[in-house]
């Protein structure tokens, strides 16, 4: 094979060229604080980052999803916490209310009272969160969920419930409709409900009503006729005969697993009917309490009327702070499943993170050592071909 100098050149130049290659990728692995900036570098290596970036990329998109959850959340617990002070508030109001020495103008301001705290409670009801969507509307969340009427307020939200992913298989509801908050509530005592009739001319005043034996009652719908002022029977809903027996002021009337306290003197013809808790809004509940304080009359019959109307107001709005207890700790449960999973999720980054560092982070000093050798060999290999350029026969000639 014959050598010659354009071949000399040319494999030199080559040789030069891997230099020049060699020392700008290290420059750049320096710039970048990288081991690695393309995968053909390491394929091995680069593989096992791009996975572990796109596991980071998806625990922080589940962060992002718990944060946002976790906010709206926090903005429902507070709506709620001041939800249970209105009704701490309208309870006060109908306990106070609740005295014979009030006239109707004493009744009829603490009335205002309790719609100034009624519309209070509708604006809760309303409440939006930082994005302008309605909290209480379900899917809904553009539009308005609650409107006054007449008889409280119109629910014209939906039945859903947002669920959002905070992690791999786990899923959490963001908040809590407004039918469920604010329709769902059970009236009386949670499971039977006492009410006098509207007829009733008599003393007659409903006290506290209890479950006495669960297995034995169930759920029908009763009367309590006082046959005489001083003589009661009970009727199930098909008038058959349950029991009977003679009243005495503060006596307990207990049948069917079941017990009803009465105070005052009930007249002939009077009745009280007994029947199974229904759902019953808490807008529902404040109208009716509003209702009853306006009602007049100065009569024994019209007090005992209004103290009746007043503690069933008073029993519902206790059910109605029961329930929102109970979905505030539903609130407060998810919330510390977010925050734990938050605190899990840091822990995995930081995994990942060191997992990828250790992979593509550089050795800085041993690459500044190369980048100095290479600058050296470069240099060298220059002044060495500038060197050879100058060589030839002729000169020895």
């Amino acid at each position: 094979m014959r050598v010659t100098q354009t071949l000399n050149q040319i494999q030199f130049l080559a040789a030069l060229t891997r230099l020049e290659s060699n020392l700008s990728q290290t420059q750049d692995h320096i710039t970048s604080n990288l081991s690695f900036t393309s995968a053909e570098e390491n394929p091995v290596a680069a593989g096992s980052v791009n996975n572990y970036n796109q596991a980071l990329s998806q625990s922080q998109q589940y962060d992002t999803n718990a944060n946002s959850a976790q906010t709206r959340l926090s903005t429902e617990d507070n709506a709620l916490a001041q939800v249970q002070s209105e009704l701490q508030s309208l309870r006060g109001l109908a306990l106070q209310a609740n005295t014979g020495s009030l006239s109707t103008q004493d009744r009829s301001a603490i009335a205002v009272q309790a719609k100034q705290l009624q519309s209070s409670l509708l604006a809760l009801a309303n409440t939006q969160d930082g994005n302008g969507e309605y909290l209480f509307g379900g899917f809904s969340t553009q539009n308005q969920p609650f409107s006054v009427t007449a008889a409280g307020a119109n629910y014209v939200g939906d039945q859903g419930q947002r669920q959002v992913q905070i992690a791999a298989g786990q899923t959490i509801d963001d908040g809590n409709n407004g039918n469920v908050v604010f329709n769902q509530i059970k009236t009386g005592n949670g499971t039977f409900t006492a009410t006098a009739s509207a007829s009733n001319t008599g003393t007659g005043l409903l006290g506290a009503t209890t479950v006495t034996n669960a297995a034995a009652y169930d759920g029908g719908t009763y009367a309590i006729n006082f046959t005489a002022a001083n003589t009661y029977e009970v009727r199930d809903s098909a008038n058959v005969l349950v029991t009977s027996g003679s009243y005495t002021d503060g006596q307990s009337i207990a049948f069917r697993g079941v017990q009803v306290t009465l105070t005052g003197s009930p007249a002939t013809g009077d009745s009280f009917t007994v029947a199974a808790s229904s759902n019953q809004s808490l807008f529902t509940t404040v109208q009716n309490l509003v209702n009853a304080l306006q009602t007049t009359g100065s009569t024994s019959a019209a007090q005992a009327k209004l103290g009746n109307l007043l503690g069933n107001a008073i029993n519902n709005i206790d059910q109605a702070l029961t329930s929102t207890s109970n979905i505030r700790a539903s609130v407060g449960a998810r919330l510390n499943s977010i925050s734990t999973q938050l605190s899990v999720s840091t822990s995995q980054q930081l995994q990942l993170k060191q997992s990828i560092s250790s992979l593509q982070s550089l050795d800085y000093a041993s690459a500044v050592t190369s980048l100095t050798l290479q600058n050296t060999t470069l240099s060298a290999s220059l002044q060495a071909y500038n060197l050879t350029q100058g060589l030839s026969l002729f000169k020895y000639i």
